[in-house]
């Protein structure tokens, strides 16, 4: 009996020290622009039967119980928690906030310039940035994604949905027939336009940024660097085919259940730091006494070996 105790206090220790490890890295990323916290979920492991249950057989006999015993408990999953965190403004025309559902996706752009297959992420983490080229990126340098059609002067909107999507590009090129006049500023709206206004007062809607969901988004595997993987094993929600094959991206912002774009605005992480304190202290004492059954076990089991001296 003190053996199979001495095996379940182990196997609390080893758990609940995943669950330690969570809570650390949940804290660690408190300030981490778009980060979702998490939580570890338990299950108990096999258990040992003792005795199997009788059933009753008629008003004269009551059949009898199953006894079982436990031999501890295992990580069932880490769930990753998709609240929505809070949304700061910045004042930065590149930093972009969704409020509701929806991810950003992402490219990343192939070294091989003949490569026709790139790989695709979803994100939260809008602190984009344009770089020398023009192009919407993450800090790393991953493209943004979304319709990409030039558009007419006065912001129309008169693309179909799936019609040139990839690379956001903000710079101009492609209208120059219409106006050489340099960028002023570059405003994103709430639906994802990219509204560019030039100096001589020409405005274009240079491209739309989509927004793409997940039926299973606890699916998605964390990438480092703020980025979801494993995008068609969660289950898209909008669009056709596969990432990079030609098919729709996503969704529009602000339209049938996707989250509006907030412009100059990030979401913060949603680590809630009283809940995770007062997940530490709980794990930290549930650490506690599967230690002192080891501890407990120990002692039997020098009891036991005393008897036979």
């Amino acid at each position: 009996m003190s053996l199979r105790a001495l095996n379940t206090g182990v196997s609390g220790i080893k758990q609940f020290q995943s669950a330690l490890d969570n809570i650390g890295n949940n804290l660690a990323n408190i300030n981490t622009i778009g980060f979702k916290s998490s939580r570890v979920e338990f299950a108990d492991t096999l258990n040992q039967t003792l005795k199997s249950s009788a059933p009753d057989s008629g008003a004269g006999y009551s059949g009898t119980s199953t006894a079982q015993v436990g031999n501890g408990v295992t990580v069932a999953g880490v769930k990753n928690l998709f609240t929505q965190g809070a949304v700061t403004q910045t004042g930065v025309s590149t930093d972009l906030a969704i409020s509701g559902e929806g991810f950003f996706t992402i490219r990343k752009p192939n070294p091989d310039p003949a490569a026709t297959t790139s790989e695709y992420f979803a994100t939260r983490a809008g602190d984009f940035r344009l770089d020398s080229n023009g192009y919407l990126v993450t800090n790393n340098g991953y493209r943004v994604q979304g319709i990409t059609d030039s558009l007419l002067p006065g912001g129309a909107s008169d693309y179909a949905d799936g019609a040139n999507t990839g690379d956001i590009k903000i710079d101009p090129d492609g209208i120059t027939a219409i106006s050489t006049s340099p960028i002023s500023s570059v405003a994103i709206d709430t639906n994802g336009k990219v509204n560019v206004t030039l100096q001589d007062g020409t405005q274009f809607v240079r491209g739309q940024l989509l927004l793409q969901n997940f039926t299973n988004p606890n699916a998605l595997m964390k990438s480092g660097n703020n980025l979801y993987s494993n995008l068609e094993n969660a289950g898209r929600l909008t669009g056709t085919g596969t990432f990079g094959a030609g098919g729709v991206l996503g969704g529009k912002p602000n339209t049938n259940g996707m989250g509006r774009i907030d412009s100059g605005a990030l979401e913060l992480s949603n680590v809630d730091i009283s809940r995770e304190f007062a997940n530490m202290i709980t794990t930290q004492r549930a650490f506690q006494a599967n230690a002192r059954v080891v501890t407990t076990s120990d002692q039997i089991l020098q009891e036991i070996v005393q008897l036979v001296r």
